[in-house]
């Protein structure tokens, strides 16, 4: 991979991450069309970690809250019975022990499905099926979610909603925040509370994501047709750059407009696929795998 496919690439991860249009099928397909091979897993989980710098960076004294809340109930400041040291009088601490139950399912079906989600899931026929079934999903739940709750409605059950619904995004087209923001308008969250716990929600699964295939990656020979270090650096620095920007702009959108614009981007897509499947310009399977 050359610096300008790296830079590219930087710049479709930062502008879609945060988009309920699954940057990873982005990676995917603008990856094969530039370059013509899949970039593969371990570019997608680590530019995504310079989109999480970004998440860091934006809700900084957030996480700062979540973190002093967490830890001053576990050391009984609020009290010594199970219950106050698992937050029942910090929302802060509760919303710590809520991200946690939510990484869970991202966690275990990451782990057992690794090799599939590394190949038969890259698959471009898949990537069809979920941009317009999670686009129906999205605008079925956009449109008739009562968006009444704030996240001081969450609940343990509601947590774990949210978990199932990240841990689907380990299949490129479904969206990290697609599925979550998805999931959050279905069980009756604003569109803001839906998208910021979705974002807090995918700090330690990004980044520990990213993280883990770094240590598959580390020692190890390269993969064939990986992208290699410099250009995975490069298009992680300018991923974090335009993921701040983008992450502001999309939270101001979907505090007053539907995501309708989304909706029909992946619809979109979805056919763009199809026609350059069909007419031979991209290879459903990435190289070197089998469906």
């Amino acid at each position: 991979m050359s610096a300008w496919e790296a830079i590219i690439l930087g710049l479709v991860q930062g502008f879609t991450e945060f988009l309920p249009v699954s940057s990873s099928a982005q990676l995917r397909i603008v990856g094969e069309l530039i370059g013509g091979a899949d970039p593969g897993a371990l570019f997608t989980a680590v530019t995504q970690i310079g989109t999480e710098v970004a998440v860091l960076l934006y809700y900084r004294r957030k996480i700062r809250d979540i973190c002093v809340g967490w830890w001053t109930s576990l050391r009984g400041d609020h009290g010594t019975t199970w219950r106050d040291r698992f937050g029942a009088h910090d929302a802060d601490a509760r919303m710590a022990w809520y991200i946690t139950l939510g990484s869970v399912p991202i966690v275990v079906l990451g782990v057992l499905f690794d090799e599939a989600i590394e190949t038969t899931l890259r698959n471009l026929w898949i990537t069809v099926a979920t941009l317009v079934i999670f686009g129906v999903l999205l605008d079925l739940a956009d449109r008739y979610g009562r968006r009444t709750r704030s996240v001081e409605d969450l609940t343990p059950k509601r947590a774990i909603g949210y978990g199932l619904a990240q841990a689907l995004a380990l299949i490129p087209g479904v969206s990290r925040s697609g599925g979550t923001i998805t999931a959050g308008l279905a069980m009756g969250f604003t569109r803001r509370a839906a998208a910021d716990y979705s974002f807090l929600l995918a700090i330690p699964a990004v980044l520990g994501s990213g993280f883990y295939q770094l240590a598959k990656a580390a020692g190890g020979d390269p993969a064939p047709g990986s992208a290699g270090w410099w250009p995975t650096l490069i298009a992680t620095v300018v991923a974090f750059a335009l993921g701040y920007v983008v992450l502001i702009g999309f939270l101001k959108i979907v505090s007053t407009y539907s995501y309708k614009p989304f909706v029909y981007y992946r619809y979109g897509l979805a056919a763009l696929v199809v026609v350059l499947l069909l007419t031979g310009v991209l290879e459903a399977d990435p190289a070197g795998t089998t469906a």
